[in-house]
């Protein structure tokens, strides 16, 4: 679980920016890498392999707001390859909370493609971590230019964050043309919830507003599991997931989101089954 690799602090530690697995480095200290201490704390210093023709991260080289960065990552594996994606881990090395989502994949739902946003909090390498079928993991990164995202004010008051808290919505985007013969579809889901981070500061009382996150999502076409989230404080507010799967031919599509404070949200949608 992702408790295991952050800590949330009082106010004077989220000062000085400890939060997390790896202690962070002094200002100005560009040639910190946490790299190896990050595969060691999460992935238990297990042997990385290259992963350019397993998986792909793609996010902007600059960020035009560190609050929302746009994040996809891109299953590679060819159509004859018999290995399988199982999870990909996302880790914002230089983030309070380094490790900022682990996704699982569905077995039989095909899932090669997700998108989300995430906090950016200062200048960082990025990495993506494929888990296979072969029992190996293999990585892949990128560098984001992006800083403050993690202490940047929420959209909304807490109050009106709290009239909304758990609102669901679910899109389902018409089938590509572009690959004859390529069942996938592509559906997004949109979670109301402020997804506070802990390093975020209430302007009227000048307090730091306790860490409040949806840390666990589930999706499924009827029974058949699609693609589950366990996330951080990286996530950006209102989380939301775009992803590419294959339909079974299920008419329902469900999903339960759970946070910090132990709510439940649960909400299911019919959903177009002609492939159109």
């Amino acid at each position: 679980m992702l408790g295991r690799y952050f800590r949330l602090l009082g106010a004077a530690a989220l000062l000085t920016g400890v939060i997390g697995a790896c202690p962070l480095p002094a200002a100005g200290d560009e040639a910190y890498d946490p790299w190896p201490g990050l595969v060691q704390d999460i992935f238990n210093n297990r042997p990385m392999n290259d992963g350019s023709g397993v998986i792909a991260i793609e996010m902007p080289a600059r960020a035009e707001d560190a609050a929302i960065v746009p994040v996809t990552l891109r299953t590679k594996l060819a159509p004859t390859d018999n290995r399988r994606v199982l999870t990909i881990t996302l880790v914002i090395d230089h983030n309070p909370a380094p490790m900022a989502a682990k996704f699982e994949l569905g077995p039989d739902a095909h899932v090669s493609e997700i998108s989300t946003r995430v906090r950016i909090n200062d200048y960082t390498n990025v990495h993506a971590v494929a888990e296979l079928s072969d029992g190996k993991l293999y990585v892949t990164q990128t560098f984001v230019k992006a800083s403050g995202g993690c202490s940047a004010p929420a959209a909304k008051t807490p109050d009106e964050a709290r009239n909304q808290l758990g609102e669901m919505k679910y899109r389902q985007f018409a089938g590509s043309d572009e690959a004859p013969g390529d069942k996938s579809r592509e559906a997004q889901i949109m979670i109301r919830h402020p997804n506070n981070s802990g390093l975020q500061m209430d302007q009227l009382t000048q307090l730091y507003i306790p860490a409040f996150f949806i840390n666990e999502l589930r999706l499924w076409q009827n029974d058949s599991p699609v693609l589950a989230m366990e996330g951080g404080i990286s996530i950006s507010e209102n989380p939301h997931l775009r992803f590419t799967y294959v339909p079974n031919g299920a008419g329902l599509f469900r999903a339960e989101a759970k946070d910090t404070a132990g709510h439940v949200f649960r909400n299911e949608w019919k959903v177009d089954t002609s492939g159109s």
